[in-house]
């Protein structure tokens, strides 16, 4: 395998696992990262999606006693019946859009420009949520994921749609849109967590199945090594967020996209960076 190759591999596969859990947009850094490492082919875009199966497989490994618990009570237990219930209906809008307008998305705005609007829009939204969240402490209604009605579920699955616009955040989308829609922020967390791993699931499945006949048996390598980094990576920052949340909201993450955003706006508007489309 090509050294040069090989380390894009692991540098993308970092992005996508600290970017992934984090309200800041993984599609929108791998966008910009791929774009700096002249990484834009088709085949690299598969890539981005295809390892986030290292970051689907850390949430997986984080959370395993409660998916253990969900498929051995799937049967029998309301509480873990409760969460798959809401868990498909969160998943269903963004699929069903998702599926009818990826290809106009992709297009469009799978650009450095429109990604760093999106990183700007998306700050304002969490700076405007975090305000409401502290002045309306009542609000605060679903305290734990196991409290969540199937409303709750489809309000959140609606607003993780929005990421469907790269550079939102599909965690940021149902983080804060749960947050608003009265969620705790642990709650909203939480469920996000849950709700990445069918969507990244059923995401990456469908691009690797559809580009298939691009793809051969040498590439297993690097998504390979692009994929473990994002496990690792992914664990990390799950592991750091669910601390983090603690005692902490997200207005860091909303000033971070506002100054990553404008710099990305400023360096294409002035050629300092040639941003590939």
């Amino acid at each position: 395998m090509d050294i040069i190759l090989a380390l894009k591999a692991i540098i993308m596969g970092l992005v996508e696992g600290f970017t992934e859990f984090l309200p800041i947009s993984s599609t929108g850094h791998l966008i910009l990262a791929g774009s700096l490492l002249d990484f834009t082919t088709e085949k690299a875009k598969v890539f981005d999606i295809a390892i986030q199966a290292g970051a689907i497989l850390a949430v997986m490994w984080e959370y395993r006693a409660r998916i253990g618990a969900v498929f051995s009570g799937i049967t029998s237990v309301p509480r873990q019946q409760k969460l798959v219930v809401n868990l498909i209906i969160a998943f269903l809008p963004a699929a069903v859009l998702g599926f009818l307008f990826a290809k106009a998305i992709k297009e469009h705005l799978f650009t450095p420009v429109p990604v760093a609007s999106a990183f700007i829009v998306g700050a304002l939204v969490i700076l405007w949520a975090e305000k409401r969240h502290k002045t309306l402490p009542g609000s605060h209604r679903v305290a734990t994921v196991d409290d969540m009605t199937m409303l709750d579920a489809l309000k959140v699955g609606c607003a993780q749609c929005f990421a469907l616009i790269p550079g939102t955040s599909r965690s940021g989308s149902t983080i804060i849109g749960g947050m608003l829609f009265g969620l705790s922020r642990t709650a909203a967390t939480e469920f996000s967590f849950f709700l990445a791993i069918p969507t990244l699931l059923a995401a990456t499945v469908y691009s690797v199945l559809k580009a298939r006949h691009e793809l051969s048996i040498a590439d297993l390598p690097l998504f390979g090594i692009g994929g473990l980094a994002a496990f690792v990576s992914a664990f990390l920052c799950v592991r750091w967020l669910l601390r983090y949340i603690s005692t902490h909201d997200f207005t860091i993450f909303a000033w971070y996209r506002i100054v990553f955003g404008v710099v990305v706006l400023v360096t294409a508007h002035f050629g300092w960076v040639v941003w590939a489309d």
